[in-house]
């Protein structure tokens, strides 16, 4: 099996290092089982040079992408999650496609509205949309501050298994899987749990108001990190409850309630412009 890595927390991110040793533990659990006909067990990681949080599926459109080699198999890219894995795809690895790509581990959850901003979903995207299986990889953390160590070793024991199982399963089309890990050591995580995305209190994120020395203002982009009640059954309410959480995510938006509704407004003969009476 041919595994390609990448994340958003940049090349040099312990996230990555964690992921590429869930990547050697899947291939060595599965070389009894391979035969002459897979292709061979290779991993290669294209991540960011830089760290790429919360950049979602951006691509680089105004300015070029350099690539810097470090092995036949490891690459940074000047660019976002989405940028590396078309570059992997499209050139680095042209001559023989991945058969999985993995991105993360983040540093952090990703999980209810994160999914839509986070360069790691993104990654898995990216290769969801070249026709690839994807999963994407995010380790909690008690608080997102510096000083903080995240349970790498929660992810690790835990993912290769769940990957192995999923990857036995069939897959719908258009369907990525989003993993997270709970901020808890490998012995207090309680359970797996299959779940929906939740969604936060909308004023969970603000910008913080500041001023620089010739008393101009700029922003931080900030959580408050007050504590909700989440539904259960959600993402957000397993990382509450120290599950690990697997949720099929896809990247078709329509809302398909609305969409009926509107058929029955809009369908049809398109309705002229109404001039306003002088």
């Amino acid at each position: 099996m041919r595994i390609l890595l990448t994340n958003d927390d940049g090349i040099e991110a312990e996230g990555l290092a964690c992921l590429e040793r869930i990547a050697q533990a899947l291939l060595d659990a599965s070389a009894s089982s391979r035969t002459g006909h897979d292709s061979p067990d290779e991993i290669w990681v294209v991540a960011p040079q830089e760290e790429q949080s919360g950049k979602g599926r951006g691509i680089t459109l105004t300015e070029p992408l350099r690539i810097k080699r470090f092995d036949d198999r490891r690459f940074a890219v000047t660019g976002t999650p989405t940028d590396c894995v078309v570059l992997a795809v499209n050139d680095l690895m042209a001559e023989h496609r991945p058969d999985l790509v993995l991105s993360g581990v983040n540093r952090g959850h990703n999980v209810g509205e994160d999914c839509s901003y986070s360069g790691t979903v993104a990654g898995a995207l990216q290769g969801m949309a070249f026709g690839i299986r994807s999963i994407a990889l995010s380790q909690s953390l008690e608080r997102f501050h510096d000083e903080v160590t995240a349970h790498w070793e929660t992810a690790e024991a835990y993912a290769p298994a769940i990957i192995s199982r999923l990857l036995a399963q069939d897959w719908q089309p258009g369907v990525v899987m989003n993993l997270n890990f709970p901020a808890r050591s490998v012995d207090q995580v309680t359970e797996i749990e299959v779940t929906r995305q939740g969604f936060r209190n909308q004023g969970e994120m603000h910008a913080v108001r500041r001023t620089d020395l010739r008393g101009r203002d700029y922003y931080w982009m900030s959580f408050r990190g007050t504590k909700q009640d989440h539904a259960p059954g959600t993402d957000l309410r397993a990382m509450d409850d120290g599950k690990i959480s697997v949720t099929p995510l896809h990247i078709d938006l329509t809302h398909m309630a609305s969409l009926h509704d509107l058929k029955g407004v809009l369908g049809g003969v398109p309705p002229k412009a109404v001039v306003a009476a002088e």
